[in-house]
């Protein structure tokens, strides 16, 4: 889980990303009780958010998986980013439980599997974006001086994202190891424990996930999506000045909706940092609300996803159709 308090708000916290300003650990002072409607709302919305992510992701691997034509350099990316999604949003109820019963009520096996999967999510989510805002970036560049990308195949996409799984299983390994069960005021919870001096050790796993999930990706994602609007308007158009025109307009959409996205769900949390590595924050409810506001945008972006990346390409759509069309049709026979 995510959540944004220097201090245990409510529940047990799931892994580090549960404290967008902070992460509970055996030193915690005792939780101040939450608000009754936050208590309400907080599992209402995540599971809304584990829903719709399990109905989008499902259908995007669904549609990918079973439509030949499907097979693109493109749609490998998006499938695995799919997976991330999909790997996240299914762990999403042991969270639920996890805050409604205020304690964690499995073994430390499913702790560290849960951490993992969640820091899966944070890290694979920004480093497929990246690797697809570099495809992009040759493709369209190439189509625009009337060439090929030399090498973009399908098994080379395969093999790319193959080297995302293992540099993010590298970078995630870390939590996985410092994730434990431990007793705290009575209650038994997930949490990062780490060796002496635990606020130094604290204080570099922050900045160890601002910097490699979110610091170098989006500066990667930007300095791309620059360039490329940048070569795009240099370029001299000849007699397909209208069809480039055109790719113009859609690939400045696409990349606002790219950015806007990413940075409307993850700045936030990633700010929060900032300011937990800054700050001493008392654990008033404001602070507290805020808190699960910015982890509530952080886990939408795992059902945002696939309506950015896959909802809004009719071919896509198409193909969704009629697979759920040849599925009725089964039925009725």
């Amino acid at each position: 889980m995510r959540n944004a308090s220097s201090a245990e708000p409510g529940p047990a916290n799931a892994s580090c990303r549960a404290l967008a300003l902070g992460c509970a650990n055996a030193s915690s002072p005792e939780p101040l009780p939450l608000p009754p409607s936050l208590a309400v709302a907080v599992p209402v919305v995540y599971a809304v958010i584990c829903a719709v992510g399990l109905a989008g992701n499902s259908a995007v691997l669904c549609v990918l998986l079973r439509t030949p034509r499907a097979k693109s350099v493109t749609n490998v990316f998006i499938l695995n980013l799919a997976v991330a999604d999909e790997l996240f949003t299914l762990v999403l109820p042991i969270n639920i439980a996890d805050f409604l019963l205020r304690r964690w009520p499995f073994g430390e096996l499913v702790c560290k599997l849960v951490v993992a999967i969640d820091q899966y999510n944070t890290f694979c989510s920004l480093y497929f974006l990246a690797v697809m805002s570099a495809d992009r970036y040759l493709v369209v560049i190439a189509a625009a001086q009337s060439r090929r990308v030399a090498g973009r195949t399908y098994r080379a996409a395969r093999a790319v994202s193959l080297a995302v799984w293992a540099l993010a299983t590298l970078v995630v390994l870390p939590f996985a190891v410092f994730a434990r069960l431990d007793e705290e005021h009575g209650r038994r919870q997930c949490v990062l424990v780490f060796p002496q001096p635990e606020a130094l050790w604290w204080r570099a796993s922050r900045l160890y996930t601002l910097v490699l999930g979110f610091a170098l990706p989006v500066s990667a994602i930007c300095a791309l999506y620059a360039t490329l609007l940048c070569r795009l308007r240099a370029i001299r158009l000849d007699s397909h000045a209208q069809v480039l025109g055109r790719a113009k307009k859609r690939v400045t959409l696409l990349v606002a909706a790219i950015l806007a996205v990413c940075l409307l769900c993850w700045t936030p949390y990633h700010l929060s940092t900032v300011v937990a590595l800054t700050t001493d924050l008392p654990q008033t409810p404001l602070v507290i609300a805020i808190s699960y506001l910015i982890t509530s945008l952080s886990y939408a972006n795992s059902c945002l996803n696939p309506f950015l990346y896959a909802f809004l390409d009719d071919s896509f759509r198409r193909n969704l159709r009629q697979l759920v069309a040849c599925r009725a049709r089964t039925e009725d026979a």
